[in-house]
């Protein structure tokens, strides 16, 4: 439902609602002439078999491409410059393969686990993802609700059309709060401040993004944010504000707001001014993961910003493990990217990974299904991961280890004859 809060642009909202409704575009068949309502009941009916139907977290993306406009699917869905890392993202998991163990009794399968002392369902949590009340008119709040219901860990963009406070109003839950580093660092205070005093707890502080990528499909598009929509956490600013431009309304937006000298000492800065835990988000080589530890950070997360900052980067699960042994255990590390079934979270772990953030598979199930999405996403997910579990012989997140999984770049092994 949309409420006053949101302003009011009716041609986009009647566009917007057409392809959610899968009715045909014309705005004028709404006022002056009978909709055919044949066609609409063939094509709703049509959508709600394909929902029902629903087995797997890749079949909403599918549905949700049908649904939105061209310009919000693209923005979600696309990469930077040749998509390469995007496709990579996924096609490294493929290259991971189980060496399951038999012969254990798996009767009893618990995928509890604890992520900076919380304890949380599984080890399968929502990354920041922003705008989206562009999929969905509940936006933040209908996620917020889903992963609370889920017992997993909801982070929250800066970039987000619903504000901290708005979302802490949902109701109990654990709650992260990404953050960029802005040219006015009062922003920034202020941001941290209101987080701590919503009841976030933790910061995940975004550190790949001293300039936006360079995602073609945006630029086509030339993409900027509905006209009925701001950015929540900064309303009444100019920082809430993204004009429209020649190119990418996001990529202007970044290049005047966001600080591009951000470096190392800054993270420091930032532990001055909270007791928060910081992760830090888009760390991919071990010398950084190094310099995150050395820094103070609490956690890292392994990210290359779901492929759309700069393309021939590896896939997280690629760099995951060497980021894993240059911290040698003194904090934990997460991964996002790519991760679309319960194998790929089990893999993650396997590679030393404390849990994993999933983005674009929380967007399009909101799209299609709203809340209800959300929460069959996680459910599904956390049953892959139970079952995965349960094949290869583990029964808690404690038992998957290294030795669970082989992967191209493991010594090759010298097979004992029998």
């Amino acid at each position: 439902m949309i409420t006053k809060r949101d302003g009011g642009s009716i041609k986009y909202l009647i566009l917007f609602f057409s392809h959610h409704l899968v009715i045909p575009c014309n705005p004028f068949c709404l006022v002056n002439s009978k909709p055919d309502d044949s066609h609409l009941h063939r094509s709703t009916a049509l959508l709600f078999h394909k929902m029902e139907n629903i087995t797997n977290v890749m079949e909403y993306e599918t549905i949700a491409k049908e649904k939105l406009p061209k310009m919000i699917y693209d923005y979600y869905a696309s990469g930077a410059e040749d998509q390469w890392t995007l496709q990579e993202n996924r096609n490294a998991f493929s290259r991971i393969l189980f060496r399951p163990r038999i012969l254990v009794d798996v009767s009893n399968i618990d995928t509890t686990t604890s992520v900076l002392g919380f304890k949380v369902s599984m080890p399968i949590m929502v990354a920041p993802t922003a705008m989206q009340k562009m999929a969905h008119p509940e936006g933040e709040y209908a996620t917020a609700r889903a992963t609370s219901a889920a017992g997993t860990i909801m982070t929250l963009s800066s970039w987000a059309t619903s504000s901290v406070e708005e979302v802490a109003s949902t109701g109990p839950g654990i709650r992260f709060f990404q953050l960029y580093v802005y040219k006015d660092r009062n922003v920034v205070r202020q941001l941290v401040k209101r987080a701590e005093r919503a009841g976030f707890k933790a910061i995940a502080l975004t550190v790949d993004t001293p300039r936006l990528g360079r995602r073609e499909a945006d630029i086509k598009n030339r993409f900027v944010l509905p006209p009925h929509l701001t950015l929540k956490n900064f309303e009444g600013l100019e920082l809430g504000k993204m004009d429209k431009t020649d190119d990418s309304g996001l990529a202007s937006y970044v290049a005047g707001q966001v600080d591009r000298s951000l470096s190392w000492k800054d993270v420091k800065w930032l532990q001055t001014m909270t007791h928060l835990p910081i992760l830090l988000k888009g760390v991919l080589t071990a010398e950084d993961a190094r310099l995150a530890v050395e820094s103070g950070a609490a956690g890292i997360i392994v990210s290359n910003h779901g492929a759309r900052q700069l393309d021939y980067s590896p896939a997280t699960v690629m760099a995951l493990e060497e980021v894993v042994k240059a911290v040698q255990g003194r904090i934990p590390v997460f991964l996002d990217g790519g991760i679309r079934r319960g194998t790929d979270v089990f893999k993650a772990l396997a590679l030393g990974a404390s849990g994993v953030f999933i983005g674009r598979p929380v967007v399009f199930s909101l799209a299609v299904d709203g809340e209800a999405g959300v929460r069959k996403v996680l459910q599904m997910l956390q049953d892959e991961f139970e079952l995965t579990m349960a094949l290869s012989g583990c029964r808690s997140i404690k038992e998957i280890t290294r030795s669970h999984i082989t992967t191209p770049w493991d010594p090759p092994s010298i097979t004992p004859r029998l």
